[in-house]
């Protein structure tokens, strides 16, 4: 690598401002998505486009500039992961909102250490490894690609300094964002078109539903997921809707005024989403297993790092990283801040003081020791199969069941677990110290990511560094206020804010709604094993068929984990997932096609494809995102004023029909207009 780089700017003002900016939009878009589907989008390569778009207008802007953006802007994604457990603590009934104090310094503590924890591993992971990071060399060729010129030369990296040319890649995302918007504001807003569809089959004493769902944001969210976990998503809507229901409707006894359809899924959310919740545990924990060697070979080279085994002592530009004494300073400002907040979720209970100040240093400390633990797992495993694939949700579930333990021994050696109240106490205290872990995880699976961008670019560490952290802050800051609007506007299943609330618009937040089904469960000691074993036997026979596969036929997979997300999630929502990764699997199949009749090579046209696909489909998701989170806004203050929670609607509830006719013919539009736009070459 160059030992000389001139100088060029890279952390200025007007970065981390639009850096802020992007983060914002993105936050508020990912914890909308994570609640409605418990999926985010990686956010680095959309904010990459848009800041090249919008620093091309600046004529001294730069690819290193460019590269800070997206790497503060990548927090978004990765910090939004935290509503996989914090809205546990509303179904549980411990909180009735989202305290901004607690909430933020959770996000913010957690996010800041995921960071710190994992720049002692960049020189070993980074560059002296041979990972992959898919993710991180997408994003380092799009910045190289935005930031070129035909002046430019290549010998030396000052040849990268020429600033970017907007190109078309902000036009596919607000395309994508344009297209969505409209359709949710129509959908959720006006209700002149329904966003899903269901028909309901009746056979004998067996229920069975055909669903569809109408969003363009879960189309574009399945487009990023690809067609094998497409299909394997599906597989599970079919054990669900065409096996499970259908069976324990037929020989379960229908309540006297009951509708088909209430009845089929009180018997969905009641008992298969349990056996959908054994198997995403047995999927997880089999994913972390088959990565037992990558997490080992992570927390070794961490540890090793730390005794100054495998340090870097090199001062280039391009690798200078944060100094030890600024890690350690912020570790220990960090976890005094932990302590702080976990104070203050403790004090307002009633165990006794010393108790209480052993909880807040056990959680302190556990959640600590495990994030270090899981930051340098995670950074090993999102080098290895990318930061999308790394298995947080799994890692979420074995945190949680590892920090339950421990609370549960010191509740029952206190003998405090006898009354509800303190059960109820210690489940949130589980559920509250899980989120850290979550924190700390979602970010260290994204820095190291960033930073093999930004060493591919010839950034320098130590500013992608403070970038990040600065993402993570404003992420802390923007994550409670949008929880606790969409909480107030839609509610989630099984937490409504109001008795009046329409149950069928509540967000499902299947990850946290799983977290509690868990916490809840070993604490009361009420979990109905019965069909978590079946969901578990299920997923062992996944396993054992996807293992089969791969050794037979390595191009077709059964991942476990997609078909437990299938089985467990609402079928409206699987299915417009579905429908994404079809569009995803026709238009690579066209373009071999296309490449094979010509006799010309595919990578170019596959890539130029790849890009406007990958662009458009992020548009849909932050366009329908963020018309969510202001629908949110109007519905807050219709409801808070006395008015109605449809306070935009131009037609009433019998429009429903029509209104399920017209979303169909806006969805099969949209998805052909997605599939040519993606196809057609400029």
């Amino acid at each position: 690598m160059p030992s000389a780089q001139p100088s060029l700017k890279e952390l200025t003002l007007r970065g981390v401002v639009l850096g802020a900016v992007i983060t914002l939009i993105f936050t508020a878009s990912n914890v909308y998505l994570g609640l409605k589907v418990g999926l985010t989008f990686a956010s680095s390569i959309p904010a990459a486009v848009i800041s090249m778009a919008l620093l091309h207008y600046f004529k001294d802007s730069n690819i290193l500039e460019n590269n800070i953006v997206q790497t503060q802007a990548s927090a978004a994604g990765a910090l939004s992961a935290i509503i996989f457990v914090l809205p546990a603590l509303l179904m549980l009934g411990y909180w009735q909102g989202f305290p901004l104090f607690q909430t933020a310094m959770i996000c913010a503590a957690g996010g800041i250490l995921g960071v710190i924890f994992t720049v002692p591993l960049r020189h070993a992971l980074v560059v002296k490894s041979d990972l992959p990071y898919p993710e991180g060399v997408a994003a380092a060729e799009i910045l190289r690609a935005g930031n070129q010129h035909p002046d430019a030369v290549n010998e030396h990296p000052a040849a990268e300094r020429i600033r970017a040319r907007p190109g078309n890649g902000l036009l596919d995302i607000l395309a994508g964002a344009a297209f969505s918007g409209a359709f949710s504001l129509l959908t959720n807003g006006f209700k002149l078109a329904a966003d899903s569809a269901s028909y309901w089959l009746v056979a004998g004493r067996a229920i069975f539903q055909i669903p569809m769902g109408f969003s363009f944001a879960l189309v574009g969210a399945g487009y990023l997921v690809g067609i094998v976990s497409g299909i394997a998503m599906l597989i599970g809507v079919l054990l669900s809707w065409g096996i499970a229901v259908p069976w324990l409707t037929a020989v379960t006894p229908m309540p006297a005024g009951s509708s088909a359809a209430d009845f089929a899924m009180t018997i969905w959310v009641s008992k298969v989403r349990l056996i959908g919740a054994g198997m995403i545990a047995i999927a997880a924990i089999w994913t972390l297993l088959t990565l037992l060697k990558p997490m080992y070979e992570g927390m070794k080279i961490s540890l090793s790092v730390l005794k100054g085994g495998s340090g870097s002592t090199s001062l280039e530009h391009a690798d200078t990283d944060l100094s030890p004494k600024a890690l350690v300073r912020t570790t220990l400002l960090m976890l005094i801040l932990l302590a702080g907040t976990f104070y203050s979720f403790i004090a307002t209970t009633h165990v006794p003081t010393g108790v209480a100040w052993t909880l807040v240093a056990v959680s302190t400390l556990v959640s600590c020791a495990l994030g270090f633990m899981v930051a340098a797992a995670c950074g090993y495993m999102a080098g290895l199969v990318g930061s999308s694939a790394s298995p947080i949700s799994g890692i979420a579930i074995v945190s949680i069941m590892a920090i339950a333990m421990i609370f549960i021994g010191i509740g029952e050696s206190q003998g405090l677990l006898n009354d509800p109240a303190n059960i109820q106490f210690f489940t949130a205290l589980t559920l509250f110290c899980t989120s850290v872990v979550v924190a700390i995880a979602a970010i260290s699976n994204d820095n190291l990511q960033d930073l093999k961008t930004g060493w591919l670019v010839h950034a320098t560490p130590w500013r992608q560094q403070v970038a990040l952290i600065i993402g993570c802050v404003v992420g802390a800051l923007a994550i409670p206020p949008v929880l606790d609007l969409l909480y107030q506007a839609y509610g989630f299943i099984g937490a409504m804010p109001r008795a009046d609330m329409n149950v069928s618009q509540a967000l499902s937040a299947p990850q946290a709604t799983l977290m509690i089904t868990i916490v809840d469960g070993l604490f009361a000691h009420t979990l109905d094993w019965t069909y978590i074993l079946i969901g578990i036997a299920a997923g062992v026979a996944v396993i054992i068929i996807d293992v089969i596969l791969a050794r037979c036929t390595p191009r077709y997979r059964l991942p476990s984990l997609a078909v437990a997300m299938g089985l467990y999630l609402p079928p409206s929502i699987v299915l417009a997932l579905f429908v994404g990764t079809v569009i995803s699997w026709y238009v690579k199949r066209r373009i071999h096609q296309y490449a094979a009749r010509q006799q010309i090579d595919v990578e170019p046209l596959f890539a130029h494809a790849e890009r406007k696909g990958t662009l458009f489909a992020s548009g849909l998701i932050v366009g329908e995102s963020l018309i969510g989170v202001v629908l949110a806004m109007t519905i807050v203050v219709s409801v808070s004023s006395g008015g109605s929670d449809r306070p935009l609607a131009l037609v009433g509830r019998d429009f429903a029909g029509t209104a399920m006719w017209i979303g169909l013919i806006l969805f099969v539009a949209m998805c052909l207009v997605f599939a040519r736009r993606t196809l057609r070459r400029d």
